[in-house]
């Protein structure tokens, strides 16, 4: 679950529903080996259903910037 804050989770025995799930075939080749799965990818906890409830906005993790520079401008003569 994508985006999800760190003091949110399920617990066993949750009733979890996905209203608009993305169900994706995975293939993966190692060491001559090919792995194949699907996987669901839910891009916010606040798409679920939990417990017959929507989670409450606090289960969304709080946006994060990250900035950082490539080139450093050259420096003043």
């Amino acid at each position: 679950i994508y985006n999800a804050g760190s003091t949110w989770g399920l617990s066993v025995g949750d009733a979890l529903g996905i209203p608009e799930p993305l169900v994706v075939q995975h293939q993966h080749q190692h060491r001559g080996q090919t792995f194949s799965f699907l996987g669901i990818r839910v891009p916010s906890p606040l798409s679920l259903v939990v417990n017959g409830r929507r989670p409450p906005g606090s289960a969304l993790a709080p946006p994060r910037l990250a900035l950082f520079n490539l080139r450093a401008p050259d420096p003043a003569p």
